[in-house]
């Protein structure tokens, strides 16, 4: 699995964090910034990495912000895109499991590395399962697709 992941200099210290999460447990990833001391606008590092996803480059992202809402708000306007804020480990899996999310966001003011940890392999140690949410993940891409363009 690739991951694409980015954030801004709220989410720097998270992200370095999950950075060495994703290299221990053998994941492939791209980080998309922001890099140290550098100051990004959340909206751009979340457009950036959601583009990625949403090109197939990489098969899932995680960005974080100060909270994860802004940065979930502005990946969920690029066509394709599932993006989750995630706060428990629940949540997480379901992002995944029921949602068919390819993007989570977090926040590094919200949230301490080892619960952030948990998550992101809560995440992606889950995937979609279908069932009774494929006809509701279908109708989601149906309405991004209606959206498309306008």
């Amino acid at each position: 699995m690739k991951i694409a992941i980015g954030c801004d200099e709220m989410g720097y210290e998270l992200k370095q964090h999950i950075l060495t999460v994703l290299k221990d447990n053998g994941y492939e990833y791209e980080d998309f910034g922001s890099f140290e001391g550098e100051t990004i606008l959340y909206p751009n590092i979340a457009e950036k990495v959601a583009k990625e996803v949403a090109s197939k480059k990489f098969d899932r992202g995680i960005i974080i912000c100060g909270t994860g809402i802004g940065v979930a708000i502005t990946a969920n306007k690029v066509h394709g895109i599932r993006a989750a804020q995630v706060a428990d480990v629940y949540s997480a899996e379901r992002a995944a499991k029921s949602n068919d999310a390819n993007i989570i966001t977090m926040g590094g003011l919200t949230m301490g590395k080892a619960h952030a940890e948990m998550l992101t392999l809560a995440y992606l140690h889950s995937e979609f399962q279908g069932g009774r949410s494929l006809p509701k993940v279908d109708r989601m891409k149906e309405i991004d697709d209606q959206y498309r363009g306008e």
